[in-house]
């Protein structure tokens, strides 16, 4: 397969994106390989498992477990101090993917790599935004 280099790059905005399309309708949308089927994460030019250049985006469930979670402290963006601290966990999806995102409505105690959480959507500043909440396993 040859890839085209003169091909313009897939741009990624607010404004046109299926992901922040998907999440003004509460909706996890997420790019994947149309020839392997792969995860397509982040979003790029070629997939980076078969490297085709035919993306196609869908919809996710947004279930998935915790793979690895920090909690950010005031030290570290002190212009947020009001917001913080609060915990920031990469998301293995039941699709595949991972993605990071802030859990809501856990302590530190609460996390554990292998919890399970869900998507929810909530706006801020005008943006709807996917953030994930403990689940109870299935």
């Amino acid at each position: 397969m040859q890839i085209d280099y003169g091909k313009p790059l897939p741009r990624i905005s607010p404004d046109n994106a299926p992901f922040w399309e998907g999440c003004r309708e509460g909706r996890l949308m997420l790019p994947t390989c149309e020839d392997c089927d792969a995860p397509h994460l982040p979003p790029g030019p070629v997939c980076p498992h078969c490297f085709s250049d035919r993306l196609v985006w869908r919809e996710a469930s947004g279930r998935g477990t915790i793979s690895t979670f920090v909690v950010v402290h005031k030290a570290w963006f002190p212009a947020f101090a009001a917001d913080l601290p609060y915990n920031v966990a990469q998301i293995e999806l039941s699709e595949g993917p991972r993605l990071t995102a802030t859990i809501l409505d856990a302590e530190r105690s609460d996390l554990f790599i292998g919890r399970p959480v869900t998507v929810v959507f909530l706006a801020r500043d005008g943006i709807v935004l996917p953030y994930f909440r403990p689940a109870t396993a299935d």
